[in-house]
């Protein structure tokens, strides 16, 4: 199983103008570690909308690379966000789902992933037209350059994570301060 934090360190090398929105608890906490970046969007408490976020970010910058970092419960949740995705298909929009197996924020129930729903299926089930499952540390590497090109396609990885907690790394969690910031840094007027 892959070490979560060392993924999303991967995911987030070399990112020069990737947006990076990070899903509830965990996947922010990885983001955060990976180094706290102006370009980053932490969505917290609306569990099952990191995608969607993404998904309206790539509409409206199409220049942009987007990156979605979330975990396997948020997409549970927000599994009908695959079908809008993929009518959409955006070609600058990647979804990276830490898929453990639990639910890491609540005291770590098991998901649904864990036994009976593969959401690499559902991805492309739902229309998404490139999906991977990753498994090995080599794969991983391949696949962190494709995030950073906007024309690459939407695509959907799930990364098979040990579930191993590591320490939280906080960020800010006020919406209008990271509204803000990232707005700015995406060069768009402040409301």
């Amino acid at each position: 199983m892959l070490n979560r934090r060392q993924v999303v360190a991967t995911l987030l090398r070399n990112r020069e103008g990737l947006v990076v929105v990070s899903g509830l608890g965990s996947s922010t906490y990885d983001v955060a570690a990976a180094g706290d970046n102006d370009k980053n969007f932490y969505l917290w408490g609306a569990m099952g909308g990191a995608a969607m976020l993404g998904l309206g970010i790539a509409i409206a910058q199409p220049r942009v690379p987007v990156l979605v970092v979330t975990g396997d419960g948020e997409m549970l949740m927000g599994m009908g966000s695959f079908s809008t995705m993929a009518l959409q298909n955006p070609p600058n929009l990647t979804i990276a789902v830490l898929d453990n197996g639990l639910f890491g924020e609540t005291g770590g129930q098991t998901t649904h992933t864990a036994g009976v729903t593969d959401l690499a299926k559902v991805a492309q089930g739902c229309g998404i037209p490139e999906v991977h499952e990753i498994k090995i540390d080599s794969d991983v590497a391949a696949f962190a350059g494709k995030v950073h090109d906007p024309g690459k396609g939407l695509t959907v990885a799930i990364f098979k994570i040990s579930q191993d907690l590591p320490p939280r790394v906080m960020t800010s969690r006020s919406g209008p301060v990271l509204v803000d910031r990232t707005r700015r840094a995406l060069g768009l007027p402040m409301s």
